[in-house]
């Protein structure tokens, strides 16, 4: 997919100028630098309540309010990184749908974890769960705890357990490293259903030997890609706890998080798999969520 900076297609952002827009807005303008890509800041602006306005005046009063949003983030990535392509778009909308229109030809979009008007008891608002689910490309969603971005080294952790979803992440991963200089830390969160309690338990007559397959499978799922980016250095963990447990746990001083979004055991019915909402929610950095590739019709 050809984009708007040479051969790779741009970092889209949606910026509202709520505190967690500043810190997507600052984290896809390191993206777009270190890709050597252009930015696209983009806002969605709409008539907020359910009724028409009174006349076409106030409505264009809205739209130019939302241009000045826009152009305000432009100057801000701007002043943070001469030089780079920044365009804006403006998009008539609520944000979700908005930013899905808007993202078409990018190669990523980046959110913050909320924008206004959300509730202040919420850690991760609508657009940061619902767009990762919804945009058929990868979507960082920038949380509170963002770490200062890294010109060189860090690490990016990934969730892996063998889905189509964690394939496309590990891809990803492997990909943001490469640019950032960093580690890939491939971590695998395994739970032997031989060990819960009660009536769930499952009588595993040799738990060994399918740990040590699981194990394995792990180590075979990570090898094409350390053989295709082999200057990125990567560390393997396969870590005996649940996968929610263990990927938030080694997200702390990370990058940056990368997740599938739907991963083995999640129901279609799910907007996001269960692992990736938690890692939404919960992880010390920010997480891209990566979407398995859609299979072509039979």
């Amino acid at each position: 997919m050809n984009g708007e900076h040479g051969t790779r297609p741009p970092v889209l952002v949606g910026y509202d100028g709520s505190p967690d827009g500043e810190r997507a807005l600052r984290w896809a303008v390191e993206e777009a630098r270190l890709r050597g890509t252009a930015l696209i800041v983009c806002h969605a602006w709409h008539w907020p309540y359910p009724f028409q306005p009174p006349d076409e005046g106030t409505f264009e009063v809205i739209r130019g309010l939302g241009a000045i949003v826009a152009d305000d983030g432009v100057r801000k990535a701007h002043a943070l990184a001469e030089g780079l392509d920044v365009r804006w778009r403006l998009v008539q909308g609520w944000p979700t749908a908005a930013l899905i229109k808007a993202s078409q030809d990018a190669g990523m979009v980046v959110v913050g974890a909320r924008g206004h008007g959300g509730f202040d008891e919420l850690s991760v608002g609508s657009t940061a769960v619902q767009l990762p689910a919804r945009a058929g490309r990868p979507v960082v969603v920038v949380r509170p705890e963002e770490a200062p971005a890294r010109r060189d080294g860090g690490r990016v952790v990934v969730g892996v357990d063998g889905s189509p979803a964690s394939e496309a992440a590990l891809g990803f991963a492997f990909e943001e490293a490469a640019v950032r200089g960093a580690t890939v830390q491939a971590v695998c969160g395994w739970w032997d259903p031989a060990a819960l309690p009660g009536p769930d338990r499952v009588p595993y007559v040799q738990p060994e030997s399918v740990r040590h397959e699981a194990i394995a499978r792990f180590e075979r799922g990570v090898a094409p890609w350390k053989r295709e980016h082999p200057k990125v250095p990567v560390e393997t963990d396969f870590v005996v706890d649940r996968p929610r447990r263990a990927l938030v746990a080694a997200a702390k001083g990370a990058d940056l998080l990368v997740v599938g979004d739907r991963g083995i055991g999640s129901v279609p019915e799910m907007i996001l798999g269960p692992v990736t909402q938690a890692a939404l929610h919960e992880a010390p950095c920010p997480v891209a969520v990566v979407p398995a590739p859609i299979a072509p019709a039979a």
